[in-house]
């Protein structure tokens, strides 16, 4: 199975843990992960967006998670031999680390105020 082919469900059982108001979009990075964003918009009724190519300002946020992610797993690292516990465990510290970004916030403090917002 492709990358795309195993993405495309994760990420829409994964969206259902957001509250209605935060799942209606998904702005997605390029990339072949993505091929099927068709088909996950059929099934889902979320539309996807994409940054325009060569043009890294528009995914600054992504850009700047994807460094810190390579803290935890080396580009080029192997995923699959890490067990959902531990994936878990590198976005709770990721989410709970303030972002300049974010006035200070951390990624979680933020979800939670637009949260409150929309409810």
């Amino acid at each position: 199975m492709t990358i795309a082919g195993l993405l495309r469900p994760t990420v829409a059982r994964s969206r259902l843990t957001l509250p209605e108001q935060l799942r209606r979009t998904l702005t997605w990075d390029r990339g072949k992960e993505m091929a099927e964003h068709v088909r996950f918009t059929v099934d889902t009724g979320v539309q996807v967006y994409f940054c325009e190519p060569r043009s890294p300002w528009q995914r600054a946020t992504s850009e700047n998670t994807n460094g810190l992610l390579r803290h935890y797993f080396p580009k080029g690292t192997n995923l699959s031999v890490h067990d959902q516990a531990h994936l878990d465990a590198v976005a709770r510290q990721l989410n709970g680390r303030p972002r300049q970004t974010l006035g200070w916030m951390k990624p979680s403090e933020a979800l939670a105020a637009a949260v409150a917002m929309t409810a």
